[in-house]
């Protein structure tokens, strides 16, 4: 909040984003990775628009990511059986 007052942003959001939306995997890879490595940030995903949800680790995601995507996943997945995504 304190780089949006900086920046002269004026939203009633600024600074506390709960979703982070990029417009491709490599971009969201590089996001990703930056904030991971480089801001010690927890992280989970999955990838929407798909009939099912994705999920998509690393080889060098910790155990604690993993769950948190399978838990993610699985809360999608129930969304998706009360109310299916469009086709």
């Amino acid at each position: 909040m304190a780089a949006a007052r900086t920046k002269g942003i004026v939203s009633e959001v600024a600074g506390q984003a709960d979703i982070l939306v990029v417009p491709d995997l490599e971009s969201g890879n590089m996001l990703a990775k930056q904030l991971i490595f480089l801001g010690g940030t927890a992280s989970a995903g999955v990838v929407l628009g798909a009939m099912v949800p994705i999920i998509l680790t690393s080889r060098a995601d910790s155990r604690d990511t993993r769950i948190s995507s399978c838990a993610i996943a699985q809360m999608l997945a129930h969304h998706y059986r009360l109310s299916p995504p469009l086709s």
